[in-house]
């Protein structure tokens, strides 16, 4: 999967109460870091081997669309995205803490390898259709987020014209569009899942 993928950019800070809840300023315009491919992976509830020993792991559940097409700024996202999934962005909290103090890049924080698994991608009709439900993530069978996209501060269409205007964007890209409120830390052993429409998408158990 990872040789089909190109670019992995991120979303931060894209729900007003996730930016709230960890006491960050709400951006005026997207935020984007972004991960290695081999950060990504297939979530088949398999075990997930994560860097233990570097401070807490916090889980940050977030929709996944996949570009198809090359995108211009102003063309219609429905033209070029192809397919949607669901992921997890896994982040060192106390790393990210530390680099932020020191104006550093996010990378140690958030591009580790296994940093985010994905469910499989599905094919979409257009992006309203991703409003429909609500997309959750349980740990250890007790939901800790739910989210819809309907409540992103930036929509998918402002996140693609952003992206494409100052970075491209095409073919084999895949965008991470931000986490709803909950975040929280794993430990060993907790299985995660994430559903939309209370259908499973993928899961996975840490592992140190």
């Amino acid at each position: 999967m990872n040789s089909q993928i190109r670019n992995v950019y991120c979303v931060g800070r894209n729900y007003r109460l996730h930016a709230e809840e960890l006491g960050n300023a709400v951006p005026d315009e997207p935020m984007i870091f972004m991960k290695p491919s081999h950060a990504v992976v297939l979530m088949e509830d398999q075990e997930l081997t994560l860097p233990g020993g570097r401070g807490e792991i916090h889980y940050e559940a977030e929709l996944v669309v996949r570009i198809g097409a090359d995108h211009t700024p102003g063309i219609n996202v429905d033209e070029v995205i192809d397919a949607y999934a669901f992921g997890i962005d896994f982040t060192l909290r106390d790393v990210q803490s530390v680099i932020k103090q020191k104006g550093h890049p996010w990378t140690a924080a958030k591009g580790f390898k296994n940093s985010a698994p994905i469910s499989k991608f599905e094919p979409v009709q257009s992006i309203q259709s991703l409003t429909d439900f609500e997309f959750t993530l349980n740990k250890n069978g007790e939901e800790v987020q739910r989210g819809n996209i309907r409540d992103m501060i930036f929509t998918i269409q402002n996140i693609a014209d952003y992206l494409s205007e100052h970075y491209g964007l095409g073919p084999g890209d895949i965008i991470f569009t931000g986490t709803p409120a909950g975040v929280g830390p794993v430990e060993p052993g907790d299985r995660l899942e994430l559903t939309w429409a209370d259908e499973a998408k993928g899961s996975v158990i840490v592992r140190y």
